[in-house]
């Protein structure tokens, strides 16, 4: 409150800001830390994953003892510890067209948390269409992104990205890895972002996206003008509904298959029914050693093409990963060399929650 710029005002509008987090996960911790300390009043957090080993690295809410929890009640616990005055509400549930508008417009402020396309796309369009600023920030190996969207006569992030782009071609962290630290740097600038927000104070990253390379320990800025042409906040905006991205970014609708995806349940029918198959895990190693489908062949995805031989031919072959992103990319490859192939759909986690 000694900060001129803030001052007792300011952080009686902190007191009375509400801040929704969509995603409990790297960029969510830092995020909701910060605002539970700078004595933000509520914050609602959105999530229904259950903690799991592997986040510890970079999901700094949880602990050891957190594991196998769900989220959310962890995370309540964590930031009520920090701030007894904090209200925090719990949403454990997807974040999707059914109730993302009703979400979105319940708070001051939104900060992107998302790890996901889909999600990463219905989160803009429902902050443009309630004109709830999103505070957006993203994360991949040593690279960081941070803005802020859905302000008037500033970019949205289809002005960005006006399309999302085709299954599997963009890794997940969880895939690809993540420096633990980063995802720590850029919720951070979230939270910062959010408190400016909230109390009036600087220069928000309104029309600039910050771009943050920790491996050389660079900060860079671009302009990011409002496209006139983006469908959901240029001019003539062609998008005015809240619909499932998941439909355009996933090979098929979840639950239904393809011809080359195949759900949990299908699997394990073929498993009960003793239906001839080769079930091969594309992952690394380490994930296959932490968890894996029993039965299953490790031919990790770099290693795919040149160890096809090792899989019977004429048998189908049922290939899966972590979320299903690097099994599409390895049953593409599959049936280019005539082999008949079939990815799990949402992966080890999602037959882990079957």
């Amino acid at each position: 409150m000694i900060l001129p710029e803030l001052g007792e005002a300011g952080q009686e509008r902190l007191a009375r800001g509400r801040v929704l987090i969509v995603g409990a996960g790297g960029l969510g911790s830092p995020a909701a830390l910060y605002l539970a300390a700078a004595g933000v009043g509520r914050i609602g957090l959105v999530d229904f994953d259950r903690v799991d080993e592997t986040n510890l690295q970079r999901q700094v809410l949880y602990g050891t003892a957190d594991v196998g929890r769900m989220k959310l009640d962890a995370a309540a616990l964590r930031l009520r510890s920090m701030n007894p005055d904090l209200v925090v509400d719990l949403h454990p549930e997807a974040f999707g067209p059914a109730n993302a508008r009703a979400l979105v417009t319940a708070y001051d402020v939104v900060i992107d948390g998302t790890d996901n396309f889909p999600t990463r796309y219905l989160v803009n369009d429902a902050c443009v269409m309630a004109r709830t600023p999103n505070v957006y920030g993203s994360v991949f190996r040593f690279d960081g992104q941070a803005s802020v969207f859905a302000m008037p006569n500033g970019p949205c992030y289809r002005c960005l990205h006006p399309e999302p782009p085709p299954a599997g071609l963009i890794p997940s962290c969880a895939e690809a890895g993540v420096l633990g630290v980063l995802p720590g740097l850029i919720g951070m600038i979230q939270a910062t972002e959010a408190i400016k927000l909230i109390t009036g104070i600087g220069e928000p990253l309104v029309g600039r996206l910050l771009l943050y390379d920790a491996a050389r320990m660079k900060f860079r800025e671009i302009g990011l003008p409002r496209d006139p042409a983006c469908p959901v906040c240029g001019d003539r905006p062609v998008i005015t509904e809240l619909v499932a991205y998941d439909q355009v970014c996933a090979p098929a609708p979840v639950g239904q298959t393809s011809g080359r995806d195949m759900t949990a349940s299908e699997l394990k029918a073929w498993q009960a029914s003793g239906r001839p198959h080769v079930l091969v895990d594309v992952r690394e190693p380490r994930e296959h050693a932490a968890g894996a489908i029993d039965g299953d062949v490790l031919i990790p995805l770099g290693q795919l093409a040149d160890r096809v031989d090792e899989l019977p031919a004429g048998t189908p072959i049922v290939a899966y990963c972590q979320g299903g992103g690097r099994s599409a990319r390895a049953v593409a490859l599959l049936r280019e060399l005539g082999r008949e192939a079939h990815n799990l759909v949402g992966g080890y986690v999602g037959w882990r929650a079957s």
